[in-house]
């Protein structure tokens, strides 16, 4: 018990100035004023306020074309279709007209040199 008193004792103040973050200040950036033609306005001089305004200079002339990309991977083969619906069952045939066809195999006939 007597330990673990001076142990909290130095854990507290150990933590706490874990706990402190120094303030971060970022500066402002500083403007350039860049130098133009002076142009007189009859009437009496006014005073604008603020800081000098940069103005940008002219667009720089169009880059070249770029090249062609390469063509991409041929995609994989699609699986197997599923198989079609049966077909309907036909309809029942005609009876016979009780006329018997028989059929004869002609004779083979010998082979020719």
């Amino acid at each position: 018990m007597n330990r673990s008193i001076w142990i909290a004792a130095l854990l507290v103040p150990l933590s706490l100035v874990a706990c402190d973050r120094p303030t971060v200040v970022t500066a402002p950036p500083t403007l350039v004023a860049v130098p133009g033609p002076v142009v007189e306005v009859p009437g009496p001089a006014v005073a604008v306020p603020g800081p000098a305004v940069a103005v940008p200079g002219p667009a720089g002339p169009q880059g070249a074309t770029g090249m062609q990309g390469n063509d991409g991977n041929t995609g994989a083969t699609g699986s197997q279709g599923m198989d079609g619906n049966k077909g309907n069952k036909g309809d029942t045939g005609r009876s016979g007209d009780g006329t018997t066809v028989v059929v004869v195999r002609p004779a083979a006939s010998a082979p020719t040199n």
